[in-house]
């Protein structure tokens, strides 16, 4: 009876050692497959981001230049305004300007100041407050600053790099 006993302690105590590992296994799958979900969303997350970034600098982009040809287009101080620039160059400047502000809410604080400067220079341009420096020579140091600061705000953290 006591070899009765002694078996089914064994048996007993085997079936629950079984129960807690299968438990234990089954936590740590479920602990492992959530922390691979986890990363997966941070990646797509990060990946969306950056899409949304890299737009916005694209569409920032395209309105400095179209900013830069009305600063080129600009009529002499003597001439009129016949064909409308001064509509089309203030549409230009306030669509530069909206587009600046999409940079300064999606992107990274180390690019706030660059498009900030080169919006301003932009603007200076086109409004002819740069007296008689060259369009290009106004605005080339602060383009090619935001474009470095744009790029460095693009790239992936050292931790994530391909």
């Amino acid at each position: 009876m006591a070899v009765d006993v002694w078996t089914s302690v064994l048996s007993l105590t085997g079936v629950a050692l079984g129960g807690g590992l299968t438990t234990l296994s089954q936590r740590a799958t479920q602990r492992s497959a959530e922390r691979a979900e986890e990363r997966r969303l941070k990646t797509a997350t990060g990946e969306a981001r950056r899409a949304e970034q890299l737009q916005a600098i694209k569409e920032f982009i395209a309105c400095a230049q179209e900013a830069e040809r009305a600063a080129y287009r600009r009529p002499e101080p003597w001439g009129g305004d016949d064909d409308g620039w001064s509509g089309s160059a203030s549409a230009a400047m306030t669509a530069l300007w909206i587009a600046e502000r999409h940079l300064v809410l999606l992107c990274d604080p180390g690019l706030h100041g660059p498009v900030h400067t080169y919006a301003r220079a932009l603007n200076q341009a086109v409004w002819r407050e740069i007296g008689d420096i060259e369009v290009n020579e106004h605005v080339e140091e602060h383009k090619t600053a935001f474009m470095t600061a744009a790029r460095a705000g693009l790239a992936p953290p050292p931790d994530r790099a391909p």
